[in-house]
């Protein structure tokens, strides 16, 4: 199904590429297949790989996102 979706967005948007990301893409069995069946579609896929896909690296995006809010003043820091 994931491959069949993302081939089909390609198809009628015109996208040849695709980010995988989330807990489900832990498995490393359906990491493999979706990887064969969508790089023999010619679809290129970028995935974590420094970074966990699962909770870990939602934090990690949360605090990158917390910290840039910082730095350009988007987000005020909490005062004790």
């Amino acid at each position: 199904m994931i491959t069949d979706v993302c081939q089909r967005i390609s198809r009628e948007r015109g996208i040849n590429s695709v980010v995988l990301s989330g807990g489900v893409f832990m498995n490393a069995l359906l990491v493999a297949e979706v990887l064969a069946r969508l790089e023999s579609a010619e679809v290129r896929v970028y995935r974590h790989r420094l970074v966990p896909a699962n909770d870990a690296g939602l934090s990690l995006g949360q605090a990158a996102i917390a910290a840039a809010g910082l730095n350009t003043n988007i987000i005020e820091p909490a005062v004790s």
